[in-house]
């Protein structure tokens, strides 16, 4: 998949689902506005539609944006953090792979299995 993979680059999700029709001056506004990030800093924001089954990332790169929409087939959904209170959140390349790849990166790892004896 297509998207900046810059050394050190800083990913905002921002949890409150948005309108989907937002191009680039409206994403970059409520990333100014709202999130209180520089929308021309060079990191990557994330943005989730109503239904759960879009996003859209904004990245300034050098001198313009790059916008990027992806639509879940079928009956899927991404996982949104929810339960989490601050309305943005900080996210390493790694999890926005995973996350755009449909993985729950917020639920906890399995519990591990300690055993005693091989037989």
């Amino acid at each position: 998949m297509m998207r900046p993979c810059a050394q050190g680059l800083k990913v905002y999700l921002y949890r409150e689902p948005v309108d989907m029709r937002k191009g680039r001056n409206g994403l970059a506004a409520l990333a100014q506005e709202v999130m209180k990030v520089d929308p021309f800093s060079g990191a990557l924001m994330i943005f989730v539609g109503r239904r759960f089954n879009a996003v859209k990332t904004l990245y300034w790169h050098k001198n313009g944006f790059w916008v990027c929409h992806k639509v879940i087939g079928g009956r899927e959904k991404f996982i949104w953090p929810r339960l989490i209170e601050q309305e943005v959140v900080t996210l390493s390349a790694e999890q926005l792979e995973w996350l755009l790849e449909g993985y729950d990166i917020w639920r906890q790892p399995h519990q591990m299995l300690r055993f005693s004896r091989a037989a």
